[in-house]
């Protein structure tokens, strides 16, 4: 089997191409850096730019399945920039790959799956997403995975599966939150944001890796949350990331006012509540290995530090 992945040499990327890699799965995978190109025997990296629309058609050759991660990171500042920037990298990778694939002979694909974003759902303290729901966050963040879902539902003009993967926060040593979030807490200076009653609902990378995987094996399709079966509070979060790593929260809860004052319009990020449900992608028997905070933290911090800040091994330095 060949898988065509877009955002490869991401975090999330080079998690799900080790994932890919245990099961004797072949990646191809599009770079716009051409020093970030490996051809290898498994491995294989080709040019595209999404911001003009140029894609290596070469990249589809064999290919069953495509993986779309493509995307600015949404935690920078939400200046006017920057929000062009994070909306257009997701609209135009996914343009770019629908247009390549009008080009060559697609009827050996089964199945895209694309990113999304649990961002999509409304901020709430006492709703339970399952993914069954049409509502959208009245926020910036509410709008780039809306837009971001509607152009990945353009692939349904082709015969195969289309699968949108809602992604949580993703639990890594790696990059992503955790590691910004542990920093403070180990300079003293940890602290809880506003009342801390706002779901957060995580995942352990590995675990998100896995589930890629799985859809792609099992040719799933529809919407799925790539969250853990156990949201917390983001109290409970910062609480459990203390006691793993060992050091007190002593300052007193950060308010929104001031966040916002340092942060600006990006500071919805720390403040917005999402409680989402895993059960879809478990009924279908996808098994979760971390499915508590707990757990997830201890193994992260208490195993995979021990052999570096990485897991991920040559492939993180083959595709750095």
């Amino acid at each position: 089997m060949k898988v065509l992945m877009t955002g490869a040499t991401g975090l999330i990327g080079r998690a799900i191409t080790k994932a890919l890699h245990k099961r004797e799965i072949t990646v191809h995978y599009l770079t716009t850096n051409s020093k970030k190109i490996v051809c290898e025997e498994n491995l294989k990296g080709f040019l595209w730019n999404p911001s003009n629309g140029t894609i290596d058609l070469e990249s589809f050759n064999g290919v069953d399945a495509i993986i779309n991660l493509a995307g600015s990171s949404i935690a920078q500042r939400w200046s006017k920039g920057n929000k062009a920037k994070i909306l257009s990298s997701r609209v135009d990778s996914l343009k770019t790959l629908h247009a390549g694939l009008k080009k060559v002979d697609s009827s050996q694909i089964q199945s895209m799956v694309s990113a999304s974003a649990i961002g999509i759902y409304p901020n709430s303290l006492s709703n339970f997403y399952d993914g069954g729901n049409t509502e959208v966050d009245n926020s910036f963040l509410g709008e780039v995975v809306e837009k971001w879902e509607q152009e990945a539902d353009t692939f349904r003009d082709f015969d195969f599966n289309v699968t949108k993967v809602r992604i949580g926060v993703v639990l890594s040593i790696s990059g992503g939150a955790l590691p910004q979030m542990a920093r403070p807490i180990k300079s003293f200076m940890g602290a809880v944001f506003g009342k801390g009653d706002q779901w957060q609902s995580w995942i352990h990378i590995d675990d998100l890796a896995e589930m890629f995987a799985f859809i792609i094996e099992s040719k799933l399709k529809g919407v799925f949350n790539g969250v853990a079966p156990n949201p917390v509070t983001h109290e409970k979060m910062t609480k459990e990331l203390a006691r793993v790593l060992g050091y007190p929260l002593i300052l007193p809860n950060i308010p929104n006012w001031f966040m916002k004052l340092i942060l600006g319009e990006m500071s919805y990020l720390l403040f917005a509540s999402q409680r989402v449900s895993s059960k879809r992608i478990e009924k279908k028997g996808f098994q979760f290995q971390y499915p508590n905070i707990g757990g997830a933290l201890e193994q992260l911090y208490g195993s995979e530090i021990k052999n570096g800040e990485s897991s991920l091994g040559s492939l993180e330095d083959e595709l750095a």
